[in-house]
């Protein structure tokens, strides 16, 4: 960066040359000097020229490099952030709404980066030196230059004050737009099926509106702000050139000398337009900056600790939990859960499995209570400790952009490719003849994405696996290749099993039914069949289903 400033101030500085060395012409041609002496003059103006230009592309070329490992920096910085995420938090703000403020946030603030902060500090350098210069030449004609300050300073003024907000409103209004169309498209088939298209088109031409008008009311602030500051740029120029005329003839100053102060004066329309035009842009880097912040300040500090678990218990100790102030999904939860044992939950839906699940496997926080293992709080323990211990596994099995190696190395980095055949050996993955096969998520069907996650547990080799409905997105042959292949997984390992198949809760050590938020009862299977409580009448009604 420190290069970056002082190439420009240097192209600045040799910006200055040529008017002076044009007002020297004039002078010499008056005083009728020789041919070579306006020649060697003008030698010098082209000398300038081609150093300014010379240190102008220096200047951007270190900017634009300065600009882009900034631009990568932050990308990285942004992505941690949003990876660090809580899960509630990115369900709150919607996919759209995180996906414009990590590319369109992220664009606005590189273009700032690499283009506006060179840009502006050169307009800066050289709106400075070219009122030192006039001033040197007469203190009348630089108080000329200031004519047009007093206009600049209330319009701008009137601008900043009203530009970051609207740009903030018409960037809320993009990832408004953008979060609707893409749960829309995500949607499809349900919108078709409960006849929803005109309703999500009307939402969505109601976003387009509100986009609409955000982005005319910046057109409008911009087409305020921008004649009046022409207006502004020609006052210096005409008082000058009046003022100048009277000093002339007063011969206070040289002919040469108004006619460089004059020049001085008209290409300062050149740095301020610039600025002003930047500080436009600085309005969007800004609302986009603090798009930005808010994913960090969206963050909640996961505070470590060096206490190491004595054990694998987990123990939920009279939790809470609410997605909405005042509304609890989990209500004074206290469970138990064993190394080793099998655990069920099962219950209505909405009664709150999932959400327990997510407490257990230290993805979410309670808001009052303690869910531990080993008597240490699961969301003090560092993520890579964490999922040594407990590891949740649900029915979105995400394949990622990348070769197999890549896929399977997310759960272990520093796994060897003899570890990964035998993980993809141990899930029954015949398929997976070659590590370095290219993979996204239309390369694998159903069940080839359900055994490449188990495989990525394998290599993970945690002692607790939270499985939240892990088969319930497939058809009953494949879920039943897939628990087979499940089964060789959790051998050995703590289970927790959030169930909708009460075949899984059968086959457990215990069952715990969750029902308004509450576990209401907690035995084993026949235990609690014979107690004609709420799991034997879902059994009941299960067996009769199937």
């Amino acid at each position: 960066m420190t290069l970056v400033l002082l190439l420009n101030g240097l192209a600045a500085a040799a910006g200055l040359g040529g008017p002076w060395l044009l007002g020297e012409i004039v002078n010499a041609v008056r005083n009728r000097a020789p041919v070579s002496t306006v020649d060697l003059l003008a030698l010098g103006i082209v000398a300038f020229a081609v150093a300014q230009v010379l240190l102008i592309r220096s200047a951007r070329y270190a900017g634009h490099r300065f600009g882009e490992r900034a631009l990568s920096s932050l990308r990285e910085q942004v992505v941690d952030r949003a990876l660090a995420l809580p899960t509630t938090v990115v369900e709150r703000a919607g996919t759209g709404d995180l996906m414009t403020r990590t590319s369109t946030d992220v664009a606005a603030i590189g273009t700032t980066l690499r283009d506006g902060a060179p840009e502006v500090f050169i307009s800066l350098v050289q709106t400075a030196l070219l009122f030192t210069a006039v001033f040197f030449l007469h203190p009348l004609l630089g108080l000329c230059g200031l004519v047009g300050a007093p206009i600049l300073w209330l319009s701008t003024r009137w601008y900043l004050r009203r530009a970051r907000d609207a740009y903030l409103a018409e960037a809320r209004a993009n990832s408004e737009q953008a979060e609707h169309l893409s749960a829309t498209s995500l949607g499809a088939r349900t919108v078709e099926a409960l006849g929803l298209e005109q309703r999500r088109l009307a939402g969505g031409n109601d976003r387009i509106t509100t986009g609409f008008t955000t982005k005319r009311h910046t057109l409008w602030l911009r087409n305020v702000w921008f004649p009046i500051l022409e207006f502004a740029h020609t006052l210096p120029v005409a008082a000058m050139l009046v003022v100048g005329g009277h000093l002339h003839e007063s011969n206070a100053v040289s002919l040469g000398a108004v006619i460089t102060a004059t020049l001085y004066a008209w290409r300062l329309n050149a740095p301020l337009d610039t600025i002003f035009q930047w500080a436009d842009q600085l309005q969007t880097g800004s609302a986009a900056l603090s798009r930005i912040e808010g994913v960090g300040e969206a963050v909640v500090p996961t505070p470590t600790t060096k206490t190491v678990p004595t054990n694998d218990r987990l123990v939920v100790s009279n939790v809470h939990y609410a997605y909405r102030k005042g509304h609890d999904v989990l209500v004074a939860v206290n469970l138990t859960v064993h190394p080793g044992e099998r655990l069920a939950i099962v219950g209505p839906s909405g009664a709150g499995k999932s959400t327990l699940g997510k407490l257990l496997a230290g993805v979410d926080t309670p808001h009052t209570g303690s869910v531990t293992v080993g008597g240490v709080p699961v969301a003090q323990l560092p993520a890579h400790e964490l999922r040594q211990r407990v590891l949740l596994v649900t029915q979105e099995h995400h394949v990622f952009l990348g070769t197999l190696r890549d896929n399977l190395a997310m759960a272990a980095p520093n796994a060897t490719d003899k570890a990964m055949h035998k993980a993809l050996s141990t899930v029954d993955a015949t398929w997976a003849t070659t590590l370095d096969a290219p993979l996204d998520n239309t390369t694998l069907n159903p069940a080839q994405a359900q055994q490449l996650a188990l495989a990525r547990v394998v290599l993970a080799d945690p002692h607790t696996v939270v499985l939240d409905e892990a088969t319930a997105a497939l058809d009953p042959t494949t879920a039943h290749h897939a628990e087979r292949a499940m089964a060789k997984v959790l051998a050995g390992r703590t289970v927790i099993a959030i169930a909708h198949r009460l075949r899984t809760a059968h086959d457990a050590d215990r069952v715990a039914v969750i029902d308004n938020g509450r576990i209401t009862e907690l035995g084993t299977h026949n235990n609690l069949v014979a107690a004609q409580g709420t799991y034997a009448t879902l059994w009941h009604s299960w067996q009769a289903a199937t």
